[in-house]
């Protein structure tokens, strides 16, 4: 079973907010770069890890992420439920049904073997995948530098018609860059609930 690429991003996002300290407020730009996703990814899976409790986000100067104290104690095997749902493994219900589906042992001998792999990491918490030596390496991490050897984060001077305007480093204008991105607001406190998960891939076997 593999998960799709929303909840790996999203796992990663996690852990690296485990490993900030109390002065750090990482960006969702500056999370997604240090952790070589796409930006667009990242910003999804602060969005679902903000409904869910796990993430603290503000904006504007001084905001950023923050990791919650439910975030540091949450299941692994509760996020991935949430973020995976509950569909099956395999194609059964796809555009083209399988025609077995009505009474086949092997839809459901992989339920079985779906919620095994969720078991697995009920007992493990966010908080467990950051000790060493996953921790350090997570607070070490840089942004991958592009071909011009600059990091793909630095400040630049961008011309726009005619004249040069300073870009922050979050990549935007400087007169609209803030901690986070619009729309990413906290939600709802995270019970480990399955819902419509917007993945950006699908899980394959």
């Amino acid at each position: 079973m593999r998960l799709t690429a929303f909840t790996d991003i999203s796992l990663r996002i996690v852990m690296r907010l485990a490993v900030a300290d109390g002065e750090e407020q990482p960006t969702t730009r500056s999370v997604a770069e240090v952790l070589a996703v796409p930006y667009t990814h990242a910003a999804k899976a602060v969005a679902r890890l903000s409904e869910m409790g796990l993430v603290d986000t503000r904006r504007g100067r001084g905001g950023g992420l923050r990791l919650t104290g439910a975030g540091h104690r949450a299941s692994v095997g509760a996020i991935v439920r949430a973020l995976e749902g509950d569909g099956d493994v395999a194609g059964c219900e796809d555009a083209v049904p399988c025609p077995l589906r009505a009474a086949c042992r092997l839809r459901g001998a992989l339920a079985r073997a779906r919620e095994a792999f969720y078991a697995a990491l009920d007992p493990i918490t966010i908080d467990d995948l950051v000790a060493e030596p996953t921790g350090p390496v997570l607070i070490d991490l840089l942004p991958p530098r592009v071909s011009s050897g600059e990091p793909s984060g630095a400040p630049r001077e961008v011309a726009s018609e005619g004249a040069t305007r300073e870009v922050a480093s979050e990549g935007v204008p400087r007169e609209v860059a803030s901690g986070t991105e619009a729309g990413v607001v906290p939600g709802t406190p995270f019970e480990g609930s399955s819902g419509v998960t917007p993945g950006v891939s699908s899980a394959t076997v």
